[in-house]
């Protein structure tokens, strides 16, 4: 129970560090370097992108598992056990959205200058498409790593953040590019359009079924890995 508690609050913590390291990344940036949306002020954005993001897998591991987006966790509760299934939808997923709230918030109490969030700049259709087909990507990217590279933090993290990075760019402006319902939520929150269709179907719907699909395909195309161990045993016994 007590390593449970410790798992939602660490959800809380580093889904509220999320959001606002984000923003202070571009403040920093545009704001006190002063750079503009150019290919120098972008190249040094992204790269802040990236050790943020290894920092946030650092954390991920001194916290035993604290993180900032749903969808990391969902998948890996899918193909676990129904209690673990539940403790995610019913306890870590709402501290992770909390979180984001609160993070949001806070930033915006503190910034009151900075922008409101991502923002769909195309119909709903194009845009839950988007959002599902990149959540479907980086799941995938992000199974594959797990099986394929199991031990090696660095150069999962280094893969990742890059993938990550990269899909990204690429649908940053039709929605955002988020992957991260619990993230534009806050953000959603503070407009007051956090119920509405659009956000419901394109950052909630979408990525969710992006990453049943994306999972559901991963076990169709590779065998457990404890079943593929078993398998080789057999076969040097015999």
């Amino acid at each position: 129970m007590v390593s449970k508690i410790r798992l939602i609050l660490s959800d809380f913590v580093v889904s509220l560090m999320w959001v606002w390291s984000g923003s202070l990344i571009k403040i920093f940036v545009f704001k006190v370097l002063g750079m503009g949306h150019d290919s120098r002020g972008e190249f040094l954005k992204n790269s802040l992108s990236i050790m943020n993001m290894f920092l946030f897998a650092f954390l991920g591991k001194v916290t035993k598992g604290g993180t900032y987006n749903p969808l990391t966790i969902l998948s890996s509760a899918i193909s676990g056990d129904f209690s673990q299934f539940l403790f995610t939808i019913g306890a870590r997923i709402p501290a992770q959205v909390i979180g984001s709230i609160t993070g949001v918030r806070l930033f915006i109490d503190t910034f009151p200058e900075i922008g409101l969030g991502p923002r769909l700049t195309v119909d709903i259709h194009k845009g839950a498409l988007t959002e599902g087909l990149l959540t479907f990507a980086i799941v995938t990217i992000s199974l594959g790593l797990a099986r394929k590279i199991p031990g090696s933090f660095f150069m999962k993290t280094w893969i990742s953040s890059v993938s990550k990075l990269s899909l990204h760019i690429l649908g940053s402006d039709l929605t955002g590019g988020c992957m991260n319902p619990a993230s534009v939520m806050g953000w959603a929150y503070a407009r007051g359009d956090h119920i509405t269709k659009e956000h419901i179907l394109v950052y909630w719907l979408a990525p969710i079924e992006g990453t049943l699909l994306a999972v559901w395909t991963f076990k169709l195309l590779f065998r457990p890995q404890k079943q593929d161990e078993k398998e080789k045993l057999k076969g040097k016994t015999e």
